[in-house]
């Protein structure tokens, strides 16, 4: 299996990857925000995504997204194949989309929300804490971004103070330094070649 940072060989696998999405959601009863054939074609272009592949077949997805101009970046819309889940790709992609994450934007925290339990342990192997939704980015576009989910009402009900989804997010300054450890670079093989990622 090869995870990759997105490029346009990998547009091909845009109308799939979006019909998942789509789908995933609606067997979960839970919304992962729609995203556009069009959202989805430039965050591939533009590199700001990880696509993971086996023999020419799609395998699993994930996006960067940033907001407050550069303060805050979100790994979002992670899915994977129905053939290859349970497989621990979902933790491969995640460690690898954080990775760009973190070298595109090394000052930014890290945010996402999610109603998953693999995804809040993934994120919380990473260095992610369960937060307030006052703690996330306050950007407009991105609370927009919600109104396709299902649960959209219960969140303007409850003024966007919280929602089903819990959200969670990695503060670089906190994580440089745990207990006055220094953080040490440990290496992930992905494909045969090794990435560096952040750890204790």
């Amino acid at each position: 299996m090869e995870i990759e940072i997105s490029s346009d060989k990998h547009l091909m696998y845009v109308s799939e990857i979006q019909q998942e999405m789509y789908d995933s959601a609606q067997r979960r009863g839970t919304g992962i925000a729609k995203r556009s054939i069009e959202y989805l074609t430039k965050k591939i272009s533009e590199g700001n995504a990880v696509v993971a592949t086996e023999n020419g077949e799609w395998v699993g997805f994930c996006y960067i997204e940033t907001w407050s101009h550069g303060q805050f970046v979100a790994n979002s819309g992670l899915i994977v194949s129905p053939d290859y889940r349970n497989r621990g790709v979902a933790t491969l992609i995640k460690n690898k989309v954080f990775q760009l994450s973190r070298e595109k934007y090394p000052n930014a925290k890290v945010f996402g929300l999610t109603t998953g339990l693999a995804v809040m342990k993934i994120n919380s192997d990473l260095g992610y804490k369960p937060v307030i939704y006052s703690e996330l980015t306050q950007d407009e576009e991105f609370w927009n971004g919600c109104k396709n989910c299902v649960n959209y009402e219960i969140l303007m009900k409850k003024e966007r103070k919280n929602c089903l989804c819990t959200a969670m997010l990695f503060v670089p300054e906190n994580n440089d330094k745990v207990n006055g450890t220094e953080i040490q670079q440990s290496e992930i093989d992905y494909n045969g070649e090794k990435e560096s990622r952040l750890s204790v």
